[in-house]
């Protein structure tokens, strides 16, 4: 799947496309009705199909003391826009150009006139341009002006309650994996770069691959069941510990013990997937408390993972 940048040539056969617009962080089951309903238009219409993105998410740009609030990277929503069918991934670099540009002149200059789009697909909520000044009813109206055709895609529920990135991040910080997992129809993953750390994992007998959470959510921190996703696809099963591990130096990691797994991943990206949760962050009397307790999150975790409940 191709990358586009909203500042660089858009490749010919990649104009008149459908696009999706939105910001489809998480990716949940309403942003795949937006991109699945471009998809089918795209192949109906025989057109390319590009799903549009914000990055960093206009949130990040007006109020940049936000806490982490990512639910996926640009890479994850890239392997996960391939994998609904998209034929390209558009990132609109979010900064002071785009927050100063009205509704208007988006959808002339860069909808119109450098992409050349000729539909337009959005969640039913979708606002844009300076001041918020666009909705689905401007981008219908002066869309149409320039030969663009937009709809609307209504929103997905579950349990009669509409399924939102903010309902996922609710759920993962209430320490509630399997909603998060409902809602997004996967597993919420973080994916980072393997780090070196101080190696105690490894002298108590557990090695650990670490990562920095960077812009992630911060979840419930605790003690997760989780599946791992290493560079060559082969996947682990194993137990992490999220958060800011008050027996050492206090510092936000996710440090993952991967079962039967024997080798060197520093340097190297890992997706770690959490499954369950097992408890929150404790302190320990001693090193042997905590290398027992330990254990017994392994074992609980093996439990759990091999019952294969990690859609409950």
């Amino acid at each position: 799947m191709k990358r586009l940048f909203h500042d660089q040539p858009i490749p010919d056969d990649l104009k008149g496309a459908i696009i999706a617009l939105g910001n489809f962080d998480g990716f949940h089951l309403g942003h795949q009705a937006v991109v699945g309903r471009a998809v089918q238009r795209g192949a109906h219409e025989r057109r390319p199909v590009i799903v549009a993105t914000f990055d960093p998410h206009p949130v990040r740009h007006f109020k940049p003391d936000t806490p982490p609030f990512r639910l996926t990277t640009l890479e994850q929503r890239q392997r996960l826009f391939d994998h609904a069918g998209a034929d390209a991934m558009l990132v609109f670099n979010f900064g002071a150009e785009l927050a100063s540009m009205t509704a208007e002149d988006f959808i002339a200059r860069l909808l119109a006139g450098h992409l050349g789009a000729a539909g337009v697909v959005t969640g039913e909520d979708f606002i844009f341009g300076k001041g918020r000044g666009g909705n689905i009813d401007v981008l219908r109206e002066v869309g149409a002006s320039h030969g663009i055709t937009a709809e609307t895609v209504g929103a997905v529920e579950l349990d009669g309650v509409r399924i939102s990135s903010g309902r996922i991040r609710e759920a993962l910080q209430a320490g509630d994996p399997h909603a998060a997992t409902q809602l997004l129809s996967r597993p919420f993953a973080i994916e980072a770069e393997v780090i070196h750390g101080n190696k105690r994992g490894r002298d108590f007998g557990w090695p650990t691959a670490n990562m920095k959470l960077g812009p992630y959510l911060r979840p419930a921190f605790g003690v997760y069941a989780v599946r791992v996703r290493l560079p060559d696809e082969s996947e682990y099963d194993g137990v992490a510990n999220l958060g800011h591990r008050p027996m050492f130096e206090p510092d936000e990691l996710l440090e993952a013990h991967l079962f039967g797994f024997s080798g060197d991943l520093y340097g190297q990206k890992a997706e770690v997937s959490l499954l369950h949760y097992l408890r929150p962050e404790a302190a320990f009397d001693s090193n042997d408390e905590l290398i027992a307790q330990i254990g017994r999150d392994a074992e609980e975790a093996k439990r759990l993972l091999a019952a294969g409940a990690t859609l409950a």
